[in-house]
């Protein structure tokens, strides 16, 4: 997680339902000037005297709690912000769609370790989600809706994050180098405002192993928040965006707040914001 060289800090401390013992006792290592309870499962500790060496006591503290531990300078606020970008696959869901459709096919684990490795920034993006697709081809394209109603499901928080940043009145953004088949179901479902993914070619009822226009990478996600940001008539450092793979990291680095969610380390190492335990909602408890 990016830490400044900032001597005095804030710093949020958070985990889930019954973790209020832990965060106190945390928070009691920073000897803040001030303590604020933000909500059950949430801590602010304020002016606190920052130093690298406190920074790792905190982390290490923090991972043996399963708690999350955000420091920061100054406050944010939620109306510092219009929009939020989101990848879709293990960010907003919890799956990797393309690895459940090749499950249909028997294929699951080539096609799953071909994803681990791009998401950890091993392969080019492009050339091994194409290396994927065509492991796909002759698939009847029915698994498609298998995948989304028997697997797909939406990460923890996602809809309270959504709910509450929705009624704040920003915007959303759904940005996948995976499918449109997933990505327009769940901006249907969800209310969101934009949407852009990668379109699979099916004939006569089947994955052809190709996809349709022009890869959706790590360049064209930044490109797709750059453009929204313009269309809104706004700056990108008024967008928080959402990540867990390398894919992910230029999108995020133009971001207002970038936010690394259940992330490969290489995201986590330059986000600003770490949830490993918490939902996506925890963004909520970092802006008073």
């Amino acid at each position: 997680m990016k830490t400044t060289d900032e001597t005095t800090m804030n710093l949020v401390l958070q985990g889930l339902p019954g973790c209020m013992p832990s965060l106190e006792r945390i928070a009691a290592l920073t000897a803040p000037e001030r303590t604020v309870r933000v909500s059950a499962t949430a801590l602010r500790c304020e002016g606190i005297s920052y130093s690298e060496a406190l920074r790792q006591t905190i982390d290490v503290a923090a991972n043996a709690a399963q708690l999350d531990a955000t420091f920061f300078v100054g406050a944010r606020k939620l109306d510092d912000f219009r929009l939020v970008a989101m990848d879709m696959d293990s960010t907003l869901i919890t799956i990797e769609c393309i690895d459940e459709i090749a499950d249909m096919q028997g294929l699951k684990p080539q096609v799953a370790e071909i994803t681990e490795a791009a998401m950890r920034g091993e392969l080019d993006f492009a050339a091994s989600l194409r290396r994927r697709v065509s492991l796909l081809k002759g698939l009847d394209a029915t698994a498609l809706e298998r995948v989304y109603e028997e697997r797909l499901g939406l990460s923890p928080g996602a809809e309270n994050m959504l709910k509450a940043v929705q009624a704040a009145g920003m915007k959303t953004l759904l940005v996948s180098g995976g499918f449109t088949y997933f990505t327009e179901r769940l901006q249907a479902r969800l209310g969101l405002d934009y949407a852009h993914a990668n379109m699979l070619e099916i004939v006569d009822g089947r994955l052809t192993g190709e996809v349709l226009g022009g890869i959706v990478d790590a360049e064209v996600k930044k490109q797709t928040v750059e453009h929204v940001c313009a269309a809104l008539g706004i700056s990108p450092s008024q967008a928080i965006v959402m990540g867990d793979g390398a894919n992910d990291l230029k999108m995020m680095g133009i971001a207002g707040m970038s936010v690394a969610f259940r992330a490969k380390p290489v995201v986590r190492e330059q986000a600003d914001v770490a949830l490993n335990y918490v939902g996506l909602d925890g963004i909520l408890n970092l802006l008073s």
